[in-house]
């Protein structure tokens, strides 16, 4: 009993230590990519072995860098009309150790596993950092390619191709929540392509050339370890890794909008100029007026009493109630003077 005891001990150990050890078998696989460390290559746009050829109206810029380096190649064709923000090494100690730093870091992003294997056209799909490669060895990008760091700006991306990587005309590389450029890279096992009119970003570090075709735009860097880097009229900007932020656009609002609380002006509004009414108003309705209206007494006429004579002839029916009144009173004194007498009898 006490080795049975002993035996679902040690199983139930075995138990929780296999699935420690699933639990963490993930977190080992996802674990984040550290940058790739471009040394003293970071300060070139454009950095080459054997040559570097322009044509047309090209400008290379960058805050970070926009240097210009060949070596050990001195073939440097088409500078007059190229736009440097940076400085220009031709087979200098700059543009040496440069190289020598191109090595390094084309030899590490390279390296990098593990490696998750994806479809050679990258247009029209959105990935998240990780370490990416195809069976064919090449890589394509046939319309939009997103990037998407999901809020972390520290976020790593690195695609390794055996061979080339070729963009098509028109063609974008959009980053997207935090994703940034300078945290991309393209290690190309033998050339690079940038389609006309494209825009592109990452650093591309190639172990022969680089052709970026006309209008092409490029946010990052072209780094051959051993050929040369042809260049048409592009705008190559090494600058600022910076986390993008959200613009807010202002909405104009064309509708109008009915405002349906009442709106209190507490603020008495003066009115300083005259109002002329030219136009003739009609009051369809009746106005009643409030106000008493005022009475006017007008004092009767009073003729002038004539003494010695007839009563005026205004005073006709007052005479004529005395009248009445005379002989009434007569009538009473006669009815009464007779009652006497006959109670005297």
């Amino acid at each position: 009993m006490k080795s049975f005891r002993n035996g679902m001990k040690t199983t139930s150990l075995l138990v929780v230590l296999l699935m420690v050890a699933v639990m963490a078998m993930p977190s080992v696989s996802l674990a984040a990519q550290d940058t790739v460390n471009l040394g003293s290559t970071a300060t070139f746009a454009v950095l080459a072995s054997s040559a570097i050829t322009n044509t047309g109206t090209t400008e290379i810029k960058g805050s970070v860098g926009g240097d210009i380096g060949l070596s050990p190649g001195t073939a440097y064709t088409g500078g007059e009309t190229v736009t440097v923000d940076g400085s220009t090494h031709i087979a200098d100690a700059i543009a040496i150790a440069a190289k020598n730093d191109l090595v390094t870091a084309y030899d590490d992003a390279f390296g990098r596993t593990p490696v998750s294997r994806i479809p050679t056209e990258l247009g029209g799909s959105t990935l998240t950092p990780g370490v990416y490669d195809s069976a064919d060895g090449t890589f394509q990008i046939t319309g939009t390619l997103t990037l998407d760091a999901q809020g972390d700006p520290e976020g790593v991306f690195i695609f390794k191709t055996a061979s080339t990587l070729i963009t098509a005309s028109g063609s974008d590389v959009e980053l997207i929540n935090s994703a940034r450029f300078c945290r991309t890279f393209w290690a190309v096992g033998s050339s690079a392509t940038l389609g006309t009119d494209s825009d592109f970003a990452g650093h591309i570090l190639a172990m022969v050339s680089i052709t970026a075709n006309t209008g092409a735009n490029i946010q990052g860097q072209l780094l051959a370890r051993n050929g040369a880097v042809t260049l048409d009229s592009n705008i190559i900007d090494n600058g600022i890794c910076e986390v993008e932020t959200p613009v807010t656009t202002p909405v104009a609002i064309t509708t109008p909008v009915a405002i349906t609380t009442p709106v209190a002006i507490t603020t008495p509004v003066a009115i300083t100029t005259p109002v002329a009414i030219t136009t003739p108003v009609a009051i369809t309705t009746p106005v009643a007026i409030t106000t008493t209206p005022a009475v006017e007494l007008v004092a009767p006429d009073v003729e002038a009493t004539i003494t010695g004579g007839l009563l005026p002839q205004t005073s006709g029916n007052l005479y004529n109630f005395l009248f009445l009144g005379a002989v009434l009173i007569l009538m009473g004194g006669s009815g009464l003077l007779f009652r006497r007498k006959r109670e005297n009898i």
